[in-house]
């Protein structure tokens, strides 16, 4: 009997002691994975460290790249807790592939498509003018949204078939404006917030027309395991001091 009674009072102690442990050991960070179209880069570092400083413990893993490999990446498995795209057609598939969750969709951020050509470099009067350029780069169509909104632009003048042999492709819209700014093609297309962050290298020729709204949706995505960090990420890009980053980066609001 003795002894069942100090058995069960090292078995408490013990229990105790372990107790004790774990209250004294520090919680577990907790992290948060954003997946984020290329263009959105210099916006959502900054944006990235300001919500890390409001959360206790959080730390934020930013994916950047064009946005239809970024969700190719989610619709694998990738665990994203937030995706933001450059255009409405690849959230549009996000949501009909059920990894973004609708209810949290929110258009945050408006852009403007450009054409530039390398700082001091030969300018085109027009899109027209074109024609008289041998290399022009733009997003490949098939995975760039801003190459998708080039081929529309100049699908309405009349100009796409007829450029094929001067385009040079990009994996993304920063490869394009890399390819500008080192003097690597003539001319290229861009989202005028990209040609702000180069314009020591570049110059503007012209706003570009004739495609749809460059506007930028943001969702939860289904894939992570942080949702509700998710949601007050997009919560935080919405509000007044999100807005006021994306707008020192040259977005305007939706």
């Amino acid at each position: 009997m003795r002894k069942a009674m100090i058995g069960g009072a090292l078995a408490h102690t013990l229990l105790l002691l372990l107790t004790l442990t774990a209250m004294c050991l520090p919680a577990a960070a907790a992290e948060m994975t954003v997946s984020a179209a290329a263009s959105l880069t210099n916006a959502f570092t900054e944006l990235k460290g300001l919500f890390e400083k409001q959360q206790a413990d959080l730390t934020v893993h930013a994916n950047f790249a064009a946005s239809n490999p970024l969700l190719k990446q989610i619709q694998e498995g990738a665990p994203v807790d937030v995706f933001a795209s450059a255009d409405q057609a690849t959230m549009d598939k996000a949501v009909a592939a059920k990894v973004v969750d609708p209810a949290t969709r929110r258009n945050f951020a408006l852009n403007d498509l450009v054409l530039i050509v390398p700082k001091g470099g030969k300018k085109p009067v027009d899109l027209a003018d074109l024609r008289n350029f041998k290399k022009i780069a733009l997003g490949n169509p098939e995975s760039v949204p801003a190459g998708r909104y080039t081929k529309s632009a100049l699908s309405t003048v009349g100009l796409w078939e007829a450029l094929q042999p001067q385009y040079i492709q990009g994996n993304s819209v920063r490869q394009v404006l890399d390819y500008v700014a080192r003097g690597e093609v003539e001319t290229g297309f861009v989202y005028r917030t990209d040609a702000l962050q180069m314009a020591d290298k570049v110059d503007v020729v012209m706003n570009v027309a004739g495609h749809d709204p460059v506007s930028y949706p943001i969702a939860v995505a289904t894939t992570g395991k942080n949702a509700a960090m998710g949601q007050k990420f997009v919560d935080f890009v919405l509000s007044a001091e999100g807005q006021a980053v994306l707008a020192k980066y040259g977005f305007s609001k939706p």
